[in-house]
């Protein structure tokens, strides 16, 4: 019992003891905090020239698939006349507007045949659901081959959120394809967030990399969710978050060995059956499906990039306090995902047949990220100046002296690849029609000074928050992020 609970409380308490490390220890060992100092911002300019390298490799490698045209190619694998896509679509309290765009762009997909099946997994608690989906079945009910819809009713174990609405339409979904006697690994399920634009091509280039795709049953697939939907509606402050997180996406997606999937993505339901399908009793469910078929069936479990652009709403709620109240909301539960590590530790002892080492590379990689979130701001603006201050004898040391000029120039050095962001954020929005006109370049160029406050206010703080929460032992609850 002890075990378990140092492991929820492990990266959170960690997390406070490298934010105040420089507090501490400057004390006594000034030197030995320069050092950390200056290793973390050196490895912080390894980590943007990093994702500067995967998101422009990802970048041409979307401009190639493009030239692909999948739905042809589907013709020379008759196995696909046996795959069927069931698109499940969890909400609550989505406009219906949201809904029937997102709809309406399933439609306009080009996979061969109509062998998609739209699920609308609303909430019970939701007193216009049955509306909602009375209006969405008489406007698209010509449009799929069958329109599936589950009401959730959240159990006495259950944590509100996407995890369990999933698993209740899944179970839903596992008993239609039971009842037609199909096979789980012919079908496949994705999961599509309320305002997630799939690409046209998205259905027939899944499944040609299915067909393909040797160990398939035990593959998630994802194509990077990119946050240009609403773009020019954004405070402008707030559309450099968007930048950040889509070009950190789109850098993910070409580091396949440690690629995990995020928000909308799709695998088999053969899969989703062995493992129990999403865990109901907590928030951040795309990792953590991942893990839980990682420690079913161990490296077999591989998330495959499909190189194409989903289109999706960044937090937008009309009013800008409000709009920021809720960015700050979204990204708390982001970070909420730091429990996973948690989870990834239990499960460490509890799975021995799964291989040592790649367990450790496992949790290596989530307490990696899970870690820079909230503390990178920390080490990187204000740390280098604290151990001078508190300690004026280092101060008069050469190391003292060029503490706060290294660390100035390793991140300015970081910073120059911000060039690079910018280009790519422009060309990839050209992709999604969201174009830039000549009159806001000034703008687009303005926010970025303001990339210290938005990074603290909007990434650092709220990770913090989520971090704290489970340290104390203060859990937090889901809310819907308004996109209006």
């Amino acid at each position: 019992m002890f075990l378990n609970h140092l492991a929820d409380k492990f990266v959170p308490l960690l997390t406070w003891i490298l934010i105040t490390f420089p507090l501490w220890m400057s004390p006594f060992h000034p030197a030995l905090v320069a050092y950390f100092i200056i290793a973390f911002d050196i490895y912080f300019l390894y980590k943007a020239l990093r994702t500067a390298y995967f998101a422009s490799l990802s970048y041409q490698e979307i401009q190639l698939a493009k030239k692909n045209n999948y739905a042809d190619k589907l013709a020379s694998f008759p196995e696909t006349k046996k795959i069927r896509h069931f698109v499940i679509i969890p909400n609550y309290k989505e406009p219906l507007y949201k809904l029937e765009l997102t709809i309406g762009n399933l439609v306009k997909n080009d996979y061969p045949g109509k062998k998609i099946y739209l699920v609308l997994a609303f909430e019970k608690r939701e007193n216009e659901a049955v509306q909602k989906a009375k209006s969405l079945i008489k406007k698209f009910k010509n449009d799929f081959n069958d329109i599936i819809v589950s009401y959730h009713v959240l159990g006495v174990n259950e944590t509100a959120g996407k995890a369990s609405n999933q698993t209740h339409a899944a179970r839903q979904v596992d008993r239609y394809v039971e009842k037609n006697h199909w096979d789980r690994k012919d079908i496949l399920i994705t999961i599509c967030d309320a305002d997630s634009l799939l690409s046209k091509d998205y259905f027939s280039y899944l499944t040609y990399v299915y067909c393909q795709d040797k160990d398939r049953i035990y593959h998630f697939y994802w194509g990077p969710v990119l946050l240009y939907n609403n773009f020019w509606k954004l405070p402008f402050f707030l559309r450099m978050q968007a930048t950040l997180s889509s070009i950190l996406r789109l850098a993910f997606l070409s580091q396949k060995n440690n690629l995990i999937q995020i928000s909308t993505y799709s695998t088999n339901l053969w899969l989703l059956k062995e493992i129990d399908f999403w865990d109901v009793d907590i928030i951040p469910e795309d990792w953590h499906i991942y893990l839980q078929a990682f420690f079913t069936f161990g490296e077999k479990v591989r998330t495959i990039p499909l190189y194409t652009i989903i289109n999706g709403d960044a937090v937008y709620s009309g009013k800008i306090i409000k709009t920021s109240l809720n960015r700050y909301e979204q990204e708390k539960r982001w970070a909420w995902g730091v429990s996973d590590v948690g989870y990834a530790i239990k499960k460490f002892f509890d799975t021995p047949k799964i291989g040592v080492r790649i367990k450790i590379s496992k949790i290596l990689f989530l307490i990696e990220n899970h870690l820079l979130w909230p503390t990178s701001f920390f080490i990187l603006t204000v740390s280098a100046s604290i151990p001078p201050l508190i300690n004026p004898v280092f101060k008069r040391t050469v190391l003292g002296f060029l503490l706060p000029k290294l660390a100035g120039l390793i991140l300015t050095l970081s910073s120059l690849m911000l060039g690079l962001y910018v280009y790519l954020d422009i060309k990839l929005r050209q992709k999604v029609n969201q174009k830039t006109q000549l009159i806001s370049l000034p703008f687009l160029i303005v926010q970025w000074y303001l990339l210290p406050v938005v990074s603290f206010l909007f990434s650092s703080l709220p990770a913090l928050e989520a971090h704290t929460r489970l340290l104390l032992g203060k859990d937090i609850k889901y809310k819907v992020t308004e996109k209006v």
